[in-house]
C-alpha cells in the first residue's frame, strides 16, 4: 500500500480542506505582499493588457459576428455588424451576467441564416455549460435553457429549427466538481416555436448557478446518439454545409484515433433525430475530421497512412481506404497539415513547419496556388471562412506581434488587415530566435528564445522556461502581455517544443506518451541545460513553468532534477499519477498516461508521478503551486496534495507556496483582472527568489 496521508484534501468542500486552503492563501499572500516590485508589476501588466482585442468575424446570413474585448473588460463581448467597415452592435455582453466577471461565454453557434444564436455560459471556470438561445436581430432571449452540457459545441440544422450538442446526465451524488464524467451523448434541442412573454432582455438576470440546476431538465431533449456499452466514448456533432448530413465524430478519451458516424437528414422523418445513425469510418485506426462534402463524397483530414496529415476524398459507398482519393498529399520532410477549411472554390490550409505556421491556398484538386503573406514567423490563432463566402479571416500572432486579424480574398489573393491592435510596448525592442538542441537520446528538439534585443550572454538573466509536451497539442509562437512585462524587466522567455505534442505529427506525439513519457521530461531538462550552457542564465536564476499537463511536466522535472532549477511554477497540474482517473474527465487521459489500474502502466506512472517522487530531506527549488478551488478539469486535490507533501519534505531554505484562486476553474473564462493578478504574483515571486 502506497501512503497517501493527504487524501483528505481530495474533498474540495470539506471543512478541513477549506481551512487548509485559507491558511495556505494567507501564508502565500504574506510572502507576496512583502515583495516591493509586486504592485509595480501589476500596474505594468494592467497597462499592457489594456488594448482592444478582436477575433476574426464570420458571416451568417446578413450578419458578421465577432468577439471583442475593449481591454480590461472581464470577458470578451460578442458583436454583430452588417458590413465589415460599418458600426457594430453588441449582440451579447456576458459582463452583464455577473457582478464579478465569473460568468463566461464559453461557446457560440449562429444558425445558417443568421437568425438565431445558441450560446453557452459557464460559472466560475467550470466545464459545465448551459445553452441559451438569442434572436440575433432583436437581441432578446428565448425561454430555452439547456443545462448539463460539457465538452461541446452546437450545430444548427439548415432550417434553424434546432441544434445538436453533447452532454452528460447530471451527477447523481451532487458532486459537480469531482464526480467522474462518463456516458457522453449527442442531443438535439428543438427551438421553442414562438417567443412568449417569458422572453428576457439581455442582461436582465444573472445566469443560473450550476449548483442549482434541476437534474430533471436533462430529459427534455432528444438523445440522438450515445453508447451505453462504451461510456468512455466522447462525441461532437456537426451539420454539413448543405444541411443533409449530421456528422458525429467519436473519440475515446484523448486518443488521436476517431470514428465517424452519419445521419442522413434528407428523408421524410418527422424529426431530424428519427433517422438512423450509421457508421462511416469506424475502424478506429487513425484520426478523421470531415472538412466538407459534395453530396455523398466527403473530404476528410486524416493521418491514416500519413502521420503528418493529408486531405482525402471518400465516397460514402466506397469507404475502404483502397478507394480513397488523395486531394492534398502529406508533405515531404517534417511539415504537418494542421487544418483545412473550404472557402469558395479552394482549400485554405494551415501548414506547421518546425512549430511555426503558414497558410497555403490550394485548388480544389489539391494543387498549391499561393502562400498567404505573413508578417513574421508566427502562428494562426484562429481562422474563419465558409464555403459560399469569397474570403477567409484569420488571427495571426507571434511572441512580439500582437494577434492581428487579416482578411484574404481567395479568388484574387488580396490580403488586408481587418483589425490591428495597439499595444503599449515597442516590439522592435525584442528579438526572437529559434534554436535546436539535442535531448538525452539525441533527438533534435526546437526551442524559441525571446528577450531584449542585444542581450549579452553573460549568464546573468532571470529565465522562464515554459513547456507542455502532451496530448498532440502544439506550442506555437503567441503574443502575451505577460511575457512582454517579464522581458521588459530583463527576463528571458524560452518555449520548448517537446515530444508528446503535435509539432511534428503522430510520431512526435507517440514518442512522448505512455511508456515514452519520460522522453518529455528529458527534453525539458535538456532545454534547461542548453540555456545554462549557452550563457543565458544559471540554475539559480532559471525558473520552469507550465499548466495542466505542463504542470505535470514541471512537477516531474523539479522532483527528478531539483538541483537544476531556481524556481518552479506548476499550474493546475496533474500531479498524482495514481489517482488522476478518479476525478471528472481524468479517465480520458489514460490514452497519454496509461491506466493506473493496469499493473504495467502503474509501474511506469509511479516512476515519474510528481507526488510520489518527493523525497524528504531534499533541497527543492522555490515553488509556487497554482490552482483553483473548484477546477473540475484537473481536480485541485492534485495541487493540494503535492503542496502539502512538498512542504513537509523541504530541507532547503526556498519557500514552498501555493496560490489557490477562488470562484475559478482550470483557466478558461477567467476574468481579466484575475489573470492579471495571477501573472503579477508569478513574476513577483520569481523576481524575489531567482537570485
Amino acid at each position: 500500500m502506497i501512503p497517501d496521508p493527504f487524501r483528505w484534501l481530495e474533498d474540495p468542500d470539506g471543512p478541513d480542506t477549506i481551512a487548509w486552503v485559507g491558511a495556505q492563501n494567507r501564508r502565500s499572500e504574506a510572502f507576496l505582499s512583502s515583495i516591493p516590485a509586486r504592485d509595480e508589476i501589476r500596474a505594468r501588466l494592467t497597462a499592457l493588457w489594456n488594448y482592444e482585442r478582436c477575433g476574426p468575424p464570420e458571416k451568417h446570413g446578413d450578419w458578421y459576428i465577432f468577439s471583442k474585448n475593449d481591454g480590461l473588460q472581464p470577458q470578451a463581448v460578442l458583436y454583430k455588424t452588417r458590413t465589415l467597415d460599418g458600426p457594430a452592435e453588441v449582440l451579447l455582453d456576458p459582463n452583464l451576467l455577473s457582478t464579478n466577471g465569473t460568468i463566461a461565454l464559453t461557446a457560440t453557434s449562429v444558425s445558417d441564416d443568421g437568425r438565431w444564436l445558441a450560446y453557452a455560459l459557464s460559472a466560475s471556470g467550470s466545464d459545465w455549460m448551459t445553452w441559451r438561445i438569442r434572436d440575433v436581430a432583436t437581441g432578446v432571449d428565448f425561454p430555452d435553457e439547456v443545462p448539463w452540457s460539457k465538452f461541446s459545441t452546437a450545430s444548427w440544422t439548415r432550417d434553424g429549427s434546432g441544434f445538436y450538442y453533447a452532454g452528460y446526465e447530471p451527477p447523481t451524488d451532487g458532486n459537480l466538481f469531482t464526480s467522474v464524467n462518463t456516458g457522453h451523448k449527442v442531443c438535439f434541442h428543438t427551438l421553442v416555436a414562438s417567443v412568449g412573454s417569458s422572453v428576457q432582455s439581455p442582461g436582465s438576470e444573472e445566469a443560473p448557478e450550476l449548483r442549482t440546476l434541476d437534474p430533471g431538465r436533462w430529459t427534455q431533449d432528444s438523445v440522438v446518439f450515445g453508447s451505453p456499452t462504451h461510456p468512455d466514448w466522447l462525441f461532437s456533432a456537426d451539420v454539413t454545409a448543405d444541411g443533409r448530413w449530421l456528422v458525429i465524430t467519436q473519440s475515446q478519451g484523448t486518443n488521436r484515433e476517431s470514428r465517424i458516424f452519419l445521419q442522413d437528414q434528407s428523408g421524410s422523418a418527422a424529426l431530424p433525430t428519427d433517422a438512423p445513425v450509421v457508421p462511416f469510418l469506424d475502424r478506429f485506426d487513425a484520426a478523421y475530421q470531415v472538412i466538407a462534402n459534395d453530396a455523398d463524397v466527403f473530404y476528410v483530414l486524416t493521418d491514416h497512412d500519413a502521420p503528418r496529415g493529408r486531405l482525402v476524398a471518400i465516397r460514402l459507398d466506397h469507404a475502404d481506404p483502397s478507394a480513397w482519393t488523395t486531394v492534398i498529399a502529406e508533405a515531404p520532410g517534417t511539415d504537418v497539415l494542421a487544418s483545412v477549411i473550404r472557402v469558395g472554390d479552394a482549400w485554405v490550409a494551415v501548414w506547421r513547419t518546425d512549430a511555426h505556421e503558414r497558410i497555403v491556398v490550394h485548388a480544389l484538386d489539391g494543387a498549391p496556388q499561393r502562400d498567404v503573406p505573413l508578417p513574421v514567423k508566427g502562428a494562426i490563432v484562429s481562422m474563419t471562412g465558409r464555403r459560399h463566402q469569397p474570403d477567409v479571416f484569420f488571427s495571426f500572432s507571434s511572441f512580439t506581434y500582437p494577434s492581428t486579424v487579416f482578411r484574404h480574398i481567395v479568388s484574387t489573393g488580396e490580403t488586408s488587415v481587418w483589425h490591428e491592435p495597439k499595444v503599449d510596448f515597442d516590439s522592435h525592442a525584442f528579438e526572437t530566435t529559434q534554436v535546436f538542441y539535442p535531448s538525452k537520446d539525441g533527438t533534435r528538439i526546437p526551442m524559441f528564445i525571446v528577450h531584449k534585443r542585444g542581450l549579452v550572454l553573460d549568464r546573468s538573466h532571470r529565465t522562464y522556461l515554459y513547456g507542455y509536451g502532451g496530448f498532440d497539442i502544439s506550442l506555437t509562437p503567441a503574443f502575451s502581455a505577460s511575457i512582454v512585462a517579464w522581458m521588459e524587466r530583463g527576463g528571458v522567455f524560452a518555449q520548448a517544443n517537446l515530444r508528446g505534442g503535435g509539432e511534428y505529427g503522430k510520431a512526435w506525439h507517440d514518442a512522448g506518451r505512455l511508456k515514452n513519457k519520460q522522453n518529455v521530461f528529458d527534453d525539458f531538462i535538456a532545454a534547461a541545460e542548453y540555456l545554462i550552457s549557452n550563457g543565458y542564465t544559471t540554475s539559480a536564476r532559471l525558473a520552469i513553468g507550465g499548466g495542466s499537463n505542463g504542470g505535470l511536466l514541471v512537477g516531474a522535472c523539479m522532483t527528478q532534477r531539483p538541483d537544476l532549477f531556481g524556481a518552479a511554477v506548476p499550474a493546475v497540474g496533474v500531479l498524482d499519477m495514481l489517482r488522476f482517473h478518479k476525478f471528472t474527465i481524468g479517465w480520458a487521459w489514460t490514452s497519454d498516461y496509461g491506466n493506473p489500474d493496469d499493473p504495467e502502466d502503474r509501474a511506469v506512472l509511479l516512476k515519474y508521478s510528481p507526488l510520489h517522487n518527493i523525497r524528504p530531506g531534499t533541497h527543492y527549488p522555490a515553488t509556487l503551486v497554482i490552482t483553483a478551488d473548484h477546477d473540475d478539469r484537473v481536480a485541485p486535490a492534485h495541487s493540494h496534495k503535492f503542496t502539502a507533501t512538498l512542504q513537509a519534505a523541504q530541507a532547503g531554505p526556498a519557500p514552498i507556496l501555493t496560490r489557490i484562486d477562488v470562484k475559478a476553474g482550470h483557466g478558461a473564462g477567467k476574468p481579466t483582472a484575475k489573470v492579471i493578478a495571477e501573472k503579477a504574483d508569478v513574476w513577483a515571486f520569481l523576481e524575489a527568489v531567482l537570485r
